[in-house]
């Protein structure tokens, strides 16, 4: 994986020259694209210039070949996107992401507060080659900087480990380096592609978007608490992936390291591939896109590195353009199985998020997730002898509203907030209370 690695990162600095130079004189472009023949067009857009584009895509296959989110990952077909774009010569060059400065507080015995931003940034350059489109793609956050001390707080979120520790009522940041990719989508025919992806650090073929790239999650800047049973894997390590797409129709498989990211957020890391994963998409309308898939994932957990674990999930996205806005929704199911033992736990979501006015977004995010005894311990060193298992579930139920308050050259801000309450066990009031609850109000800064 040396040399695979060292290849993506040859070829995305060769690019990232070109828009050093390039694309600070021609990033004149918003872009929502609402033709999509992106990759059959891709050599007679060379002469667009301060004009808008619109990105909308009219199959799978051609949603595919945009490439928006992180890894191989798809959404309903009538999914709206906004980036900056411009050419040069043969390549196109996108540009989207988003950061929040967020203000979190929350009540009860283990309630916390903060300042902190969360955010990320994707650049990335394509091109025809041959009978198909290669993609270059990074994505970067700069979270490890500016969320302190390793974590942020979140009530009854678990997963990971901050200075040797697990993470009890806080969520981890991402690392720099979230995805650096090669991508290649062969035209097999009108109607079929197989794609290549090749990704030192990467998103393999496992579960739905990621909550920081789905429409669904774009105004809420707080991580589900599901995040661990289900979408997890979209920071992996030496990915490897193939996939077939007919029709609206596709099936991937991916090799990839399972162990999460270190504490180290800053590096590149590596690791032998020792976990699969696969997936099926289907897309029936240009509203809908429902996937199913299963990992087996090797030693994922740091404090438990003798553990296996087999994930499963399925998620069911569904998007309506509205006059002046849009309407995109997800349910999700997220289960995780200890191959040592048995444990069995299960995280379900269901999130919407309705744009109106253009200026508007409202929405929603209801949890119902199983939580293990490692919330009982807090942040502590384990015992020894410590087995983490699965025991009670709590539920998470969040509403919010921002608006977009003014525009600067290609970017929205908005200001807003949301509120969350929770409902609490019998065996957790003691340690949290009855009725904890968490404000977060935020500023936000888009692409546009």
């Amino acid at each position: 994986m040396r040399t695979i690695r060292n290849l993506i990162l040859f070829l995305l600095v060769s690019v990232g020259r070109s828009v050093a130079q390039d694309a600070v004189q021609d990033m004149d472009i918003s872009a929502h694209d609402e033709s999509n023949q992106a990759t059959q067009n891709i050599s007679d857009m060379s002469g667009m210039r301060d004009q808008t584009m619109s990105m909308k895509s009219h199959s799978l296959i051609d949603l595919l070949q945009q490439h928006a989110t992180s890894g191989t990952d798809a959404e309903p077909d009538s999914t709206p996107l906004e980036m900056l774009m411009t050419t040069k010569g043969n390549w196109k060059f996108m540009f989207h992401g988003e950061a929040f400065l967020n203000d979190i507080q929350q009540s009860g015995p283990r309630g916390g507060d903060k300042l902190f931003s969360t955010n990320w940034l994707m650049p990335m350059a394509q091109r025809k080659l041959g009978n198909g489109t290669l993609t270059l793609r990074t994505m970067l956050s700069f979270e490890p900087a500016t969320i302190s001390q390793r974590r942020y707080p979140e009530l009854f979120q678990q997963g990971e480990t901050a200075y040797g520790l697990p993470i009890v009522d806080g969520q981890h940041p991402h690392d720099f380096f979230m995805e650096l990719a090669a991508l290649y989508d062969y035209q097999l025919g009108e109607k079929t592609m197989l794609s290549f992806y090749v990704a030192p650090v990467g998103d393999p073929a496992m579960g739905p978007v990621a909550y920081p790239h789905r429409p669904s999650a774009s105004e809420d800047p707080i991580a589900p608490l599901g995040h661990h049973l289900q979408d997890s894997t979209h920071i992996a390590d030496d990915v490897i992936t193939a996939g077939i797409t007919h029709r609206s129709v596709r099936l991937e498989a991916s090799g990839f390291h399972g162990r999460e990211p270190n504490e180290s957020r800053w590096s590149i890391q590596s690791g032998q591939i020792d976990s699969w994963s696969t997936r099926l998409t289907v897309n029936p309308g240009q509203d809908w896109s429902f996937q199913y898939s299963i990992s087996q994932l090797h030693s994922p957990e740091a404090l438990a590195p003798n553990e296996d674990l087999r994930r499963m999930t399925a998620s069911l996205m569904y998007n309506r353009p509205i006059h002046e806005g849009n309407w995109a929704s997800m349910l999700l199911w997220g289960r995780n199985q200890s191959l040592s033992d048995g444990n069995i736990g299960n995280g379900y979501l269901l999130e919407s998020t309705l744009r109106f006015h253009r200026k508007n977004y409202a929405w929603t995010r209801i949890e119902n997730v199983d939580r293990t005894n490692e919330l009982l311990l807090g942040e502590t060193a384990l015992p020894s002898g410590f087995v983490e298992r699965y025991f009670t579930r709590v539920q998470a139920y969040t509403a919010g509203y921002d608006r977009d308050i003014f525009r600067l050259p290609h970017l929205s801000t908005a200001v807003g907030g949301q509120f969350t309450w929770y409902g609490v066990p019998d065996t957790l009031k003691s340690t949290y209370s009855s009725h904890p609850v968490g404000v977060v109000v935020f500023f936000r800064v888009r692409p546009h």
